[in-house]
């Protein structure tokens, strides 16, 4: 099984904004922004979730925004945040909407 990506071009703001107003997602690549790739146990694990059933939708988005880049492996997949691909199209966002998330969380504001 492959999964299709889109392209550095084809990224589009909206779809990212989307994919990152959400909470669970937003904690997903709160833990991928650390660098390298995660599987996908490893990162439900840091953000507290149990079923991998779960962040299925949530990788889909992800991944079809262009947050993230999905690869098989083995049972599992890799997941690796496309940090250079976002920064690219949209310099300082993902800095900037991963540093509002860490102030909101920091104050007590977060969903």
């Amino acid at each position: 099984m492959s999964y299709r990506h889109p392209d550095r071009e084809q990224i589009r703001i909206e779809h990212v904004l989307t994919a990152l107003g959400n909470p669970v997602r937003l904690s997903a690549v709160r833990v991928l922004n650390g660098g390298g790739a995660h599987n996908c146990g490893s990162v439900l694990t840091a953000i507290g979730i149990t079923a991998k059933s779960t962040m299925t939708h949530h990788w889909r988005v992800l991944r079809d925004s262009g947050v993230i880049h999905q690869q098989p492996s083995g049972r599992e997949n890799l997941l690796r945040l496309r940090r250079e691909d976002l920064d690219a199209r949209y310099p300082g966002l993902l800095d900037a909407v991963l540093s509002g998330a860490h102030d909101d969380e920091r104050h007590g504001e977060a969903d």
